[in-house]
C-alpha cells in the first residue's frame, strides 16, 4: 500500500458548515464517463449547493448563469440526469439521489417542439398539474 502524506498540510479539507460530497463510485463505476460536459456541470453544481439530503432550490436561470450554459443546454442536461436516475426534480426542488446500482444510459432525443416539452419535460408537466389544481 502506498503511504500518502498531504502535500500542503495546513490546507487539508474539512467539512465546515455546508455539506457536499461525491461517492468514489461516481468515478470508479463509470458514472463520470457516462455524462456529457453539461450534465457534469449541472450535476456537480447540484451536489455543491445541496444540503445533507441533496436538496436545493436553485432556479434554472441562476444555474445557467453560474455554470455558463444556455437554458436549452440546461434543460437537456437536467432531463438526461433525471433519465439516468442521478437527480430528481419537481419543477422547483432538486434532489441529488444516491447513485443507482449501475450506470443508466438511455438515449433520449432532444425536446424540440412545444408538444415535446408539454409531454416530456418534468418541470412543464409539474406546472401544468399545479395550474390545474389551482383552478379547481
Amino acid at each position: 500500500m502506498i503511504q500518502k502524506t498531504p502535500l500542503v498540510s495546513h490546507r487539508i479539507r474539512t467539512i465546515n458548515g455546508s455539506f457536499a460530497w461525491i461517492s468514489h463510485r461516481f468515478l470508479s463505476q463509470g458514472f463520470w464517463g457516462s455524462l456529457t460536459h453539461h450534465e457534469l456541470l449541472v450535476y456537480l453544481f447540484l451536489v455543491i449547493v445541496g444540503d445533507r439530503q441533496g436538496l436545493s432550490y436553485y432556479s434554472f436561470d441562476k444555474i445557467c448563469s453560474l455554470v455558463a450554459i444556455t437554458p436549452d443546454e440546461y434543460i437537456v442536461a437536467r432531463d438526461d440526469l433525471i433519465n439516468k436516475d442521478l437527480i430528481s426534480f419537481d419543477g422547483h426542488l432538486f434532489q441529488v439521489l444516491s447513485l443507482p446500482e449501475y450506470v443508466i444510459s438511455k438515449p433520449q432525443s432532444p425536446l424540440t417542439t412545444k408538444e415535446d416539452m408539454q409531454r416530456e419535460d418534468p418541470a412543464t408537466i409539474n406546472r401544468i398539474i399545479a395550474k390545474s389544481f389551482r383552478r379547481g
